[in-house]
């Protein structure tokens, strides 16, 4: 299995607040550190997400919650996401419009973690 780091997610960050506008800088490097370790999450030797789908949904799920950086989140979460999946040798699938739809989904609605991976998946080859 292969993770992003923190410094990953801020150069991800930065390249896209640089490429779309909005503005850039971490809010919490704390709030960062716990998001992208989250999916790493071991209990008794055994990982508390057992699959790439669900750790992709907790990664996603701890960057838009905890909004670490000062604009940007959503772009910086899904991007995170779906480059984890990439990672991992898989191709992820959706229009620009349901990737939108989707974060705004994650961040109002705050779903619970296997309703934000059954999304995932049915966008994951």
């Amino acid at each position: 299995m292969k993770y992003l780091t923190p410094q990953n997610v801020i150069q991800i960050h930065f390249e896209l607040v640089e490429e779309t506008g909005g503005s850039q800088g971490l809010r919490d490097l704390g709030l960062l550190e716990s998001a992208v370790m989250r999916s790493r999450q071991t209990f008794d030797g055994k990982d508390l997400y057992s699959t790439l789908i669900l750790k992709s949904a907790a990664l996603i799920h701890s960057l838009l919650l905890n909004h670490v950086f000062v604009d940007g989140n959503k772009r910086t979460a899904t991007v995170a996401m779906i480059e984890v999946l990439i990672l991992n040798g898989k191709k992820f699938k959706a229009t620009n419009k349901e990737i939108v739809d989707f974060a705004l989904w994650v961040e109002n609605k705050k779903p619970k973690l296997e309703q934000i991976a059954d999304w995932i998946k049915k966008h994951t080859k």
